[in-house]
């Protein structure tokens, strides 16, 4: 009987000695999840962040590569038509375009223009069809830059020139002949703003740039 006593008594000190079967196993559900959340959330958002600024970045580059094609082009066709308009605006008498310097002057700037965008349309269609630039990257930008904007001065010039008479004509009779001129101008106008933007676009492709 001592000995069923010593024995039970033996094992009610083991028993409370020994540790509950969940303290032994200590949880890292929470630790883990979190250091998981943490490590994903972490490193998400900022691989995300990264991937999409890289290809946010591709896209800029693409669309500033394309764009001079693109603007050139728009200010050629918007050239052309307000040289078509003018070139054909003849209809006797006073209604005759080449008896007016203001129309004489962008008629010869209208050309210009057309010439310019079209040339520099072309060269810009022919690099980036994986030919080689005529001109060197740094000077190209360079000539970008200046021409846009002196071709553009001309342009906005021209159209100044040719509003105030225009007005004053629209005021006294609309017909074809001033209708014609009215939209000579508009051209010269749009034609204008592509070359402008163009300037704009070179101007930001020359300040990054890092030799001349």
């Amino acid at each position: 009987m001592a000995m069923v006593t010593a024995d039970a008594a033996a094992a009610t000190t083991a028993a409370e000695e020994k540790p509950p079967a969940d303290t032994q196993k200590p949880s890292y559900a929470s630790y883990n999840g979190s250091s998981a959340a943490d490590g994903v959330g972490a490193r998400g958002p900022r691989g995300g962040g990264v991937v999409d600024s890289v290809v946010a970045r591709w896209r800029r580059e693409d669309m500033l590569d394309k764009s001079p094609l693109a603007l050139h082009a728009a200010a050629a066709a918007f050239a052309f038509v307000a040289l078509v308009l003018v070139a054909t605006n003849q209809h006797g008498d006073w209604m005759q375009f080449d008896r007016y310097q203001e129309y004489r002057y962008l008629l010869a700037i209208a050309a210009l223009g057309f010439l310019y965008s079209l040339a520099q349309s072309l060269r810009h269609a022919y690099r980036m069809r994986g030919g080689v630039d005529p001109i060197s990257a740094p000077s190209g930008r360079l000539l970008d830059f200046v021409a846009d904007q002196v071709v553009a001065y001309l342009l906005m010039s021209a159209l100044s020139a040719a509003v105030p008479i225009t007005n004053r004509m629209r005021s006294a009779v609309v017909n074809t002949f001033t209708d014609a001129t009215a939209a000579a101008i508009s051209m010269t106008f749009f034609a204008f703003v592509a070359l402008a933007l163009s300037a704009v676009v070179s101007g930001y492709k020359l300040s990054k740039q890092t030799y001349m």
